[in-house]
């Protein structure tokens, strides 16, 4: 198992505002007076992922939501008026006018958890098309199908209907392997809580094992101390054998990745997934706070990506270098024909439990 401990590392939860970023210059829109020049647009600053995520917690007032450019390196925030895109363009990002607003958006997803919460179907708001995604898998069909697009249809352009061929479900099977009572998933995170070493998973893995191990049929290293599954879907473990439990993901080619912190995930964010079923895969973020209406429960205010897994993935570490995100709930498709993944946000877990990466 290569989850080693290096002793006295903690992580930091990156914070809203935790850095000023350059490229602060105010702009002066172009008025009506021919005799004055309009003042220049700012040179927008070019931006690691990281710093997008940190300057767009910073823009989240009047906005319509946000995404990474990874191609330009820059942060894109999504506006309805001209006043919210000079203060976005003052904080160095582009800003981009768009019909909807957050507010507008989130009312559309509230209509459609009261009245299309469908085992099957999936939601989240997308600032990059500027409306609510709804995916059906293939499950959803007959009355099923048609309540969910009567309700769509009232909505109007705010929501798109899209479908899946693959089925909506937690990714448990039977990071690292972690096994208990005949299943298997995998390991998120180690962390710290009260000084102790414990780890993060999947809460419908928690909800299934109490005794976990790191090989099949082996001894305990540890038990789950508490799950949440469904409405969110994090678990904690605490560790009860002399194993090692470094801060890191296995990268299954020899090598580690060390993480020293947790953030929050950003769309467009190039992102890597660990599993014990399909090793190490990557993609995309595409949304934030999106629902998936499980057979077993909906959970809410997860990561929607592009990102490939199957079963026994669940409660994997999805990662951006350094920087803890997620844990893997679960999704549609598999890494053969591709497929979409949701991530509890790794954050969330450790506020619950007040952890600590470690």
């Amino acid at each position: 198992m290569k989850h080693r401990r290096i002793p006295n590392r903690r992580a930091v939860i990156a914070g809203a505002g935790a850095l000023a970023l350059a490229a602060t210059a105010t702009v002066t829109l172009a008025n009506a007076n021919a005799s004055q020049a309009p003042a220049p647009e700012p040179t927008l600053a070019k931006l690691t992922s990281v710093a997008a995520t940190k300057l767009a917690s910073q823009l989240k007032t009047d906005t319509a939501g946000a995404f990474y450019d990874a191609k330009a390196k820059k942060l894109v925030v999504n506006v309805v008026n001209k006043a919210a895109a000079k203060a976005v363009r003052a904080k160095g990002a582009e800003a981009r006018l768009v019909q909807h607003t957050f507010a507008q958006l989130d009312s559309a997803r509230q209509t459609l958890k009261s009245k299309a919460t469908i085992p099957g179907t999936s939601w989240g708001i997308d600032p990059q098309s500027n409306k609510v995604v709804v995916t059906a898998d293939r499950t959803v069909k007959g009355t099923k199908l048609d309540r969910l697009t009567t309700v769509a249809k009232a909505l109007g352009d705010k929501v798109e209907v899209r479908h899946s061929k693959g089925e909506f479900k937690p990714f448990i099977g039977g990071g690292d392997a972690i096994w208990g009572s005949g299943a298997r998933c995998s390991l998120g995170f180690n962390v710290v809580k009260d000084g102790q070493p414990h780890f993060l998973t999947a809460g419908h893995c928690g909800n299934e094992i109490k005794s976990w191990s790191d090989q099949q049929g082996g001894s305990a290293i540890a038990t789950t101390e508490d799950s949440k599954f469904p409405g969110d879907d994090y678990s904690l473990a605490k560790y009860t054998g002399d194993t090692a439990h470094p801060s890191e993901v296995d990268l299954y080619n020899g090598s580690t990745q060390k993480i020293t912190k947790a953030a929050e995930a950003t769309v467009g964010e190039k992102v890597q997934r660990s599993g014990s079923t399909t090793q190490v895969h990557d993609g995309t973020v595409k949304a934030l706070n999106a629902s998936v209406n499980y057979q077993e429960g909906t959970v809410e205010g997860l990561i929607q990506t592009d990102v490939c897994a199957e079963p026994g993935d669940s409660g994997g570490a999805l990662f951006d270098g350094e920087t803890a995100l997620g844990l893997t709930s679960g999704g549609s498709g598999d890494c053969s024909g591709g497929g979409e993944t949701f991530f509890q946000p790794v954050t969330e877990a450790l506020q619950a439990y007040g952890a600590e990466i470690g």
